[in-house]
């Protein structure tokens, strides 16, 4: 056992003082190290960096995804191009007939809400509002968007079957009509026709980049009594599927129901088409992907450039120190040793301008949410970010540190001894 720890202890001992060494030559040269490390710490920064904004970025996105509904699809009708001249709109509007197709057969849909939306005068006494959007909708509408009822009572079966004038308001239409604080019973005009105000839903805040933005009147009417006042609003359907990681299978389900109920040959275009959220947080990933791998190479270009400076270094530090090569050489040391001396010192100085680039990142990290009225609340610094980072610097430092080290152990003792 003491045979076979022996070396190894010896080679620990030997990377050790290595280290220390080569803090020492580190410390003795500051400002020479850190011009010299210049390319390494802006190399990391840019790696902590490009990687702390695309994490935060993916994390917004993904957010404002989640908010949407990531089990959410979309149908609408659609004319193909090639059918625009022999077909209308209105033979590609979906109907409430199909929708009832599609809960009955495609299991992967859990439930769906047909909808549709006009702009349309809204009054509360003397106060008008103009263009007010108004959507009919199904009772469904409520668990599929996840929009609770703050007061009152949400839409019930009986409402979309008797066409009833019942609505749901915002509280910022409460505001816009000059409603009392709890309008409920209260009764309001929609493109003149009189309206029983039934419940208050609360308004969901979706980002500027999802479409959203300030917030305005919403009015919610059964979809029934929508399609009585204007029987020529375009349809859609909101569907909520099973499991969002069978997209593909729902939308191939309702792909071959509203084919086959629709009479389409197999070599006919759709008259409908769909959308998924998942499949939009699938595209936005593979496009993340691709932009971290493009950033990191652009970036890494500053490391390659810090590491030539490392190997100019180097050998500056080789012809400098060769009385100093050759003493150690004269007194038994081995070209190994000499070797791995001067390649832990080109590591470590790599190391040491990682370390700091990293420390600097992190300290722009910590006061960017601190600036007043900043849309960032927290940062944080990837792991990957800093394992490559670190790795990356220490590669450098390896492959760039190498010749030098090499021509250190190969220099002849006696020669070296001799050198001014």
């Amino acid at each position: 056992m003491r045979v076979l720890l022996s070396p190894v202890f010896f080679v620990i001992r030997l990377l050790w003082q290595t280290v220390f060494l080569a803090l020492g030559q580190v410390w003795a040269n500051k400002i020479r190290a850190m011009l010299t490390a210049l390319g390494i710490i802006i190399g990391v920064m840019g790696v902590t960096g490009v990687g702390t904004l695309l994490n935060a970025m993916e994390d917004y996105v993904l957010e404002q995804f989640e908010g949407i509904g990531a089990k959410k699809m979309w149908v609408w009708g659609q004319v193909p191009e090639s059918k625009r001249s022999v077909m209308s709109w209105t033979d590609a509007k979906l109907t409430t007939y199909e929708a009832n197709l599609i809960l009955e057969h495609a299991t992967q849909i859990e439930t769906l809400t047909p909808g549709c939306r006009a702009s349309w005068e809204v009054a509360n006494g003397k106060k008008v509002l103009q263009s007010v959007r108004v959507t009919g909708i199904w009772p469904t509408w409520h668990e599929i968007e996840d929009r609770q009822v703050l007061f009152g009572r949400p839409f019930s079966r009986i409402d979309d079957a008797e066409n009833r004038q019942v609505c749901l308001i915002n509280e910022h239409g409460i505001e816009e009509l000059n409603l009392d604080t709890d309008p409920v019973g209260d009764y309001i005009l929609v493109d003149g026709r009189r309206f029983l105000i039934i419940g208050i839903i609360e308004t969901k805040e979706v980002s500027p980049m999802m479409g959203g933005g300030e917030a305005r009147t919403e009015l919610y009417i059964p979809f029934s009594t929508h399609k009585m006042m204007n029987p020529y609003t375009w349809t859609d359907f909101t569907l909520q599927m099973v499991d969002s990681e069978k997209s593909e299978d729902a939308k191939a389900e309702i792909r071959f129901i509203l084919r086959n109920h629709r009479g389409l040959d197999p070599d006919d275009e759709d008259t409908f088409d769909m959308f998924v959220i998942q499949s939009a947080i699938e595209d936005f990933n593979t496009m993340s992907s691709y932009i971290t791998v493009v950033l990191a190479f652009v970036v890494g270009i500053s490391l390659v450039v810090g590491g030539v400076g490392i190997m100019n270094i180097m050998l500056v530090s080789v012809s400098e120190r060769t009385r100093e090569i050759g003493l150690r050489k004269a007194m038994g040391a081995k070209p190994p040793v000499v070797l791995t001396q001067f390649l832990v010192e080109a590591v470590v100085l790599c190391l040491t301008g990682g370390l700091i680039g990293i420390a600097v990142v992190q300290m722009l990290v910590a006061i960017v949410p601190l600036i007043p009225n900043s849309p960032i609340e927290s940062l944080s610094i990837p792991a990957w970010a800093i394992i490559v980072s670190l790795v990356f610097s220490s590669a450098v430092g390896i492959i760039f540190g190498m010749f030098p080290a090499i021509k250190a152990s190969m220099l002849n003792p006696i020669n070296a001894l001799r050198h001014e």
